[in-house]
């Protein structure tokens, strides 16, 4: 039977039908819970269960503790309820930006690395994608699989009828061998989205950093170009930290260096863990975050936008809010979750 979940402190109330888990049930009819992975390693989609009881399934262990599962603690991706509960959790303000599927053409792939591909996908005719900046889609798959790209492109009031995604090549990766051998030009895929809650806030006019890794810099790019459009620079401070192994890694480095250029309000800063004697390197070296720990004393009052590799978001949420005093309801990622990382977390999960 179906349950009805009352969401405190919004007054806002779901039906979730059988089997269905409590964030599905939000995305559906478009309540705007925060989540990024939907599978239970990201923690953005937590929640503390006030009243009612529950199902928590495949938890891992670094993810929801035990102390925090005895306190009512939940991640919505992976809770169903067994009776009509009341749930505290805090919301985004709604948006008219339900996820649909659709299908698209390739119009184009850039080889922007040589493992970076930047794809690019254009809709029917009389279609439009409406999505906010730092939201993803996942391209569908054979057998019910998926995989999960952000959107680099800016959003435009009416929607878009072409969108860009940055793609890195894992050997072995079902569809990121794919477009590294065999996708062309004018092929066809199916999508699902606009997905996720990597959002900009707009409830404080403190400074923002935005942290990537790797192809992490596709939704800041896409964050960051929205807000220079919008103005909301010009009411706050960026400062963009990318990092990456080698020069190659930062295949968008002029577009983000004209940012800074651009704009007095942005600090842009590159950062290679380990540079190539050919990149001839003269900027910052070492890890990303650790780039920021040196930077900046004190986070308090900041917000932080983090994507890209999961230990990198870790440490980054971790140090700054352990060492920098950032609060860390103003901590607000998208990591990058493999296949790998999926089935190292709960062993049987196929790539």
């Amino acid at each position: 039977m179906s349950f009805s979940i009352q969401l405190e402190p919004s007054g806002h109330s779901l039906t979730v039908a059988p089997g269905q888990t409590i964030l599905d049930a939000a995305i559906s009819v478009g309540v705007r819970i925060p989540y990024s992975c939907k599978n239970g390693l990201c923690r953005n989609c937590r929640a503390t269960i006030a009243s009612g009881e529950v199902s928590r399934f495949d938890i891992h262990p670094d993810s929801l503790s035990e102390a925090e599962i005895s306190r009512g603690v939940a991640l919505l991706c992976r809770t169903v309820p067994l009776s009509d509960c009341t749930i505290q959790v805090a919301e985004l303000p709604e948006t008219q930006h339900l996820p649909q599927k659709m299908p698209v053409r390739v119009a184009d792939i850039t080889l922007a690395a040589p493992d970076v591909a930047i794809v690019r996908l254009r809709l029917p005719m009389n279609r439009k994608l409406s999505f906010s900046a730092g939201q993803y889609v996942d391209v569908l798959l054979e057998e019910g699989r998926r995989r999960s790209y952000s959107l680099s492109s800016r959003p435009h009031r009416d929607g878009v009828s072409e969108f860009e995604i940055h793609i890195r090549h894992l050997p072995g990766g079902l569809f990121t061998d794919r477009v590294f051998s065999t996708l062309k030009k004018s092929a066809m895929l199916s999508i699902e989205g606009p997905l996720g809650t990597f959002v900009l806030r707009e409830d404080s006019e403190g400074p923002m950093l935005f942290l990537a890794s790797g192809t992490g810099f596709a939704p800041i790019e896409a964050m960051i170009e929205d807000a220079l459009e919008r103005g909301a620079i010009d009411r706050r401070k960026a400062f963009v930290y990318w990092g990456g192994r080698r020069l190659a890694d930062l295949y968008r480095l002029e577009r983000a260096r004209q940012w800074a250029l651009r704009h007095p309000n942005i600090t842009f800063v590159p950062v290679l863990s380990e540079p190539q004697a050919s990149d001839n390197w003269q900027g910052r070296t070492g890890f990303v975050h650790q780039a920021v720990m040196a930077d900046i004393a004190s986070m308090a009052g900041w917000q932080v936008y983090a994507c890209g590799a999961p230990v990198m978001v870790d440490a980054a949420r971790r140090d700054f809010v352990a060492h920098r005093q950032l609060q860390v309801d103003s901590f607000f990622a998208d990591a990058f979750l493999t296949q790998a990382d999926l089935a190292a977390s709960r062993p049987g999960i196929a790539s």
